[in-house]
């Protein structure tokens, strides 16, 4: 992380801890909304997570979902911003080779290859797959309903987890990415390959009795 992120991360960290709670809510839903639109600062919603459900456990609760909604809001506006300007805004912003390539992800496996970058922490590229979305009149209840989950489910397990390990839970995501990127990929195929299989069941049955 560049020093002056983690200074930014520092004293918004501080923020957020101290801060009242009507204070903080708002402000986890600005500071995600500018992560996920047209700001870059890695990890920054995850580190506020943990910090403010370390800091008051009973936060947990609803706390992560301040930065669900920040995070949905952001992707929102970059989903806007692309779905209007269409495939040649995507391939000035974003390298030829990896627009392809998310492309032919979302050819594949459709849905899910929106959620697992969602659901996943940094490395994990996100915005190309937000980006893409737009571009590729990716329907917005979908994507919007797909987003919200995945990043809830995100959040609120790292403020759960923040109550018992502290920070460790965001240096075990960093250290464990790979491991975590094929688990998660890994459960969302199987997912994938059992609608696929019950739907061909279910057409296979229809056919027969017509």
């Amino acid at each position: 992380m560049f020093d002056w992120l983690r200074a930014l991360t520092f004293r918004l960290g501080k923020f957020i801890v101290h801060v009242p709670f009507y204070v903080a809510g708002p402000a986890m839903i600005l500071i995600g909304a500018l992560d996920s639109s047209l700001l870059s600062l890695p990890e920054i919603n995850d580190y506020l997570v943990v910090a403010r459900c370390y800091t008051h456990p009973h936060t947990a609760f609803f706390f992560p979902l301040f930065a669900s909604t920040g995070s949905v809001l952001g992707c929102l506006l970059l989903y806007t911003i692309l779905q209007r300007g269409g495939l040649a805004v995507l391939h000035r912003r974003f390298k030829l080779e990896h627009v392809q390539r998310v492309e032919r992800a979302y050819a594949r496996f459709g849905i899910f290859a929106l959620a697992i970058p969602a659901l996943l922490p940094p490395p994990m590229p996100f915005k190309i797959f937000v980006a893409t979305a737009g571009a590729l009149q990716f329907p917005r209840r979908k994507f919007l309903l797909t987003i919200l989950i995945a990043r809830s489910l995100r959040y609120y397990t790292e403020g759960i987890l923040a109550i018992y390990y502290g920070e460790r839970v965001l240096r075990f995501l960093r250290d464990n990415g790979l491991i975590i990127v094929t688990i998660v990929g890994g459960l969302c195929l199987l997912a994938l390959a059992i609608y696929l299989v019950t739907n061909k069941g279910r057409a296979a049955v229809k056919a027969a009795k017509e």
